[in-house]
């Protein structure tokens, strides 16, 4: 299966700044797969097509501002982006400098400072800080920034995109970018989402390097896609369970909480332990479903496995129509844009 199959053409006008305001007026397309049937919505009215017969999981992971600026002892531009922490005070970083390599240190404000200790075969980088545990944490809040993605130009304040940039119900402290689907969720809407009768449920997946990576093979079956670390607790495995098992339809808010789910029940999880591991589950056009019905999500680059994911949830011709419906009718694409409700 060819990557240009998942390809289109945006118009850069429609890629989304800046959230919706509130955040749950934002647009929402709704798909029913088996009589292919458009609606045309907004988001804040979710709740019409949600009953006491569906269960909405939700990804809690918390976004923390992982993009640290800084600059070589040589003098020269250097920034690090942290994916994931190690034990004494080292992480998995990308590093944006000229010429990095093992020894490079990397000077930041409040005197902190990182060397690079060794690179990994994902192109990220392993450094050591001179600071370590809560008084590394405490720096890193202060002097960080969100990692938006690269299409993203914001003039928002710092303090202002640490909210917009994050789900209210974040609560595991761990992605390196937002869950974007989740985005759309006011604490209003929760509670209309309560009247209906809809369960809720919590995963944990932490966003990683795969964000920020595109696809890169022509043959996207040779395509190996990153880890990320999920976790969900052994009560939250029986709840989901016995949802299926008693005929719910499981609703996925977002592509991470399908990964999440996907992982989960692709094997026979023990229900008398927590599911904590990390995953590399890539899910495009030939994949079985195993356990999840619907889906919530955002429209999401050309070419990318995120693309891939909701073709072979739709069928990728199907996915190509509905993009192009959205695209004429000047639908907001990307993290702050507007949703889709697949089901």
């Amino acid at each position: 299966m060819k990557l240009s199959l998942f390809n289109y053409n945006l118009p850069e006008a429609l890629i989304a700044q800046n959230p919706a305001s509130p955040r749950d007026h934002s647009r929402l397309l709704v798909y029913d797969r088996k009589k292919e049937k458009i609606i045309h919505d907004n988001f804040f009215n979710l709740p019409k097509y949600l009953s006491s017969d569906d269960i909405l999981v939700f990804n809690d992971s918390k976004v923390f501002p992982a993009r640290l600026k800084g600059k070589k002892k040589t003098g020269g531009k250097a920034e690090i982006l942290l994916l994931k922490e190690f034990s004494g005070g080292d992480w998995e970083c990308l590093v944006g400098a000229k010429k990095p390599k093992i020894g490079t240190i990397i000077l930041f404000k409040n005197k902190l400072s990182a060397e690079i200790i060794s690179k990994n075969e994902n192109k990220s980088w392993n450094v050591k800080f001179n600071f370590s545990g809560n008084e590394l944490k405490k720096i890193i809040y202060k002097i960080g920034e969100m990692p938006l993605p690269p299409y993203i130009d914001s003039k928002s304040k710092k303090s202002n995109l640490q909210k917009q940039y994050q789900t209210i119900y974040a609560k595991k402290t761990g992605s390196a970018a937002a869950p974007t689907a989740g985005l759309h969720f006011t604490e209003r809407l929760m509670k209309k989402i309560k009247k209906t009768g809809c369960q809720t449920e919590f995963v944990t997946l932490h966003v990683g390097l795969g964000t920020f990576n595109p696809v890169n093979t022509e043959n996207i079956e040779d395509y190996q896609i990153h880890k990320e670390w999920v976790s969900v607790d052994k009560n939250t495995i029986k709840k989901l369970l016995l949802a299926k098992k008693s005929g719910k339809r499981i609703v996925a808010v977002g592509t991470t909480s399908v990964r999440t789910l996907e992982s989960l029940f692709s094997e026979k999880p023990d229900v008398n332990k927590n599911f904590e591991k990390n995953v590399d589950i890539f899910i495009y056009p030939g994949y079985k479903f195993k356990f999840v019905d619907a889906m919530i999500t955002n429209f999401h680059l050309p070419k990318s496995s995120l693309l891939m994911l909701v073709s072979a949830f739709t069928g990728r011709e199907q996915i190509s129509k509905l993009y192009k419906k959205a695209i004429k009718l000047k639908y907001r694409f990307f993290s702050f844009g507007d949703a889709m409700f697949l089901q």
